[in-house]
């Protein structure tokens, strides 16, 4: 008997395991506290393995891990949020691997022995993202280097054991300016967490504003060198591929459990004027249908972007597009659900506490991961119309 894919993710997470997830993100939630249990258990499951065990490519670890983190964020948005960043770096290593580019491949290894890889590249004020950053690089006598800038939304604050950082570092003697990639171990001098978290959604993922201040690099925990602005490296796209795919699949849970407790909600409401069922109702039916519709398009776009991903489709210019219109369309999608999961549920499940409002506000935190709603429409006129003459 063939075992399926849907089979696979459901060995991966049991629906006990996600039922107790369920249960607690109201909890941490409220508290502002990391989803600490809910670590433990896909620490000890294997789950922060999954892209080291079932590598991108022709393994299928992109459609995989696009289907487990769908099926995790149903119950637990922020848990699925906050190991998707350790999940992300284990793809870019992967896809890099899987195209000729072994230069990642010690983040596999260290994976494999249970290090927690987190994002130290988000910088408050930077919408160039990849292209250019605000942390200054300086070189040390040694031949090292010394980080010094703001990084935001460190999700995984609390576990994180290596963190991914990027500064520039500014040409001298006619030199250009160069961008410089390193990861730095936790308890690295000079890194210095914030426990500022306090947003509106996705609160478990605890991400913290992280300081460097002169944090001392060596030469050979550099693994990227890049020119400052747009380039084709293929650092830059393993980067954008993996993390648009896998925040995809995060809002397209969101969307999934949205549309399930709407369900739930106009088959169980009634309507004392018209003496029937909320379900029988023509507008609450023909909102509802335009959801599924949108949550539809989002499945094909994500299931089209993970076999193309995995099966190294030569897409050309049209893979950032492609990226970040998926992203862009998932986000929508889970923001519409929500919305009409609050319509159709009565005024009960507008209570704080209630998961659908939990649900809507981390649908609202999409809006704020790249690409933002405006870069990824001036990525797809690119793409479409090539760039602006002026």
């Amino acid at each position: 008997m063939t075992t399926t894919s849907e089979e696979t993710t459901g060995q991966l997470l049991p629906d006990s395991m996600l039922e107790r997830f369920r249960e607690r993100a109201g909890g941490y939630d409220a508290a502002n506290a990391f989803f600490t249990e809910d670590f433990e258990e896909l620490k000890q499951a294997g789950y922060l393995r999954l892209l080291v065990e079932t590598p991108p490519g022709d393994a299928g670890g992109m459609q995989r891990a696009t289907r487990a983190q769908r099926r995790l964020a149903a119950a637990a948005p922020a848990t699925a949020l906050g190991v998707n960043m350790h999940l992300v770096w284990t793809a870019v290593a992967g896809l890099l691997a899987d195209r000729g580019d072994a230069s990642l491949h010690f983040v596999l290894d260290e994976a494999a022995r249970d290090e927690i890889f987190a994002f130290g590249i988000s910088e408050p004020g930077n919408d160039a993202v990849l292209f250019n950053s605000l942390t200054r690089v300086e070189r040390l006598p040694d031949g090292g280097y010394s980080y010094t800038g703001t990084k935001v939304f460190t999700s995984l604050s609390p576990v994180w054991t290596r963190l991914g950082i990027f500064g520039k570092l500014e040409g001298a003697n006619g030199d250009d300016d160069v961008i410089l990639h390193a990861f730095v171990p936790r308890g690295t001098p000079g890194v210095e967490t914030l426990e500022d978290w306090d947003p509106l959604g996705m609160r478990a993922t605890q991400s913290n504003t992280t300081r460097l201040r002169n944090v001392r690099v060596t030469p050979d925990a550099v693994f990227r060198r890049l020119p400052v602005g747009p380039n084709a490296d293929l650092l830059v796209f393993g980067i954008f591929a993996a993390f648009e795919t896998l925040i995809a699949s995060v809002y397209l849970g969101i969307a999934d459990r949205a549309l399930d407790l709407a369900v739930q909600a106009v088959a169980q409401r009634r309507s004392h004027v018209a003496q029937r069922v909320l379900s029988d109702d023509p507008v609450l039916r023909s909102l509802l249908a335009g959801v599924a519709m949108k949550r539809t398009g989002v499945e094909a776009e994500l299931r089209g972007v993970a076999e193309d991903l995995d099966s190294r489709a030569d897409v050309g210019s049209q893979w950032f597009a492609r990226l970040v219109t998926l992203k862009t369309h998932a986000v929508e999608t889970a923001v519409a659900a929500t919305s009409a999961a609050l319509h159709v549920g009565g005024g009960s499940g507008f209570a704080a506490s209630s998961e659908v409002v939990r649900l809507h506000r981390d649908a609202l935190a999409g809006q704020f991961h790249p690409s933002t709603e405006e870069s990824a429409r001036a990525t797809v006129a690119t793409a479409l119309l090539g760039p602006p003459s002026v």
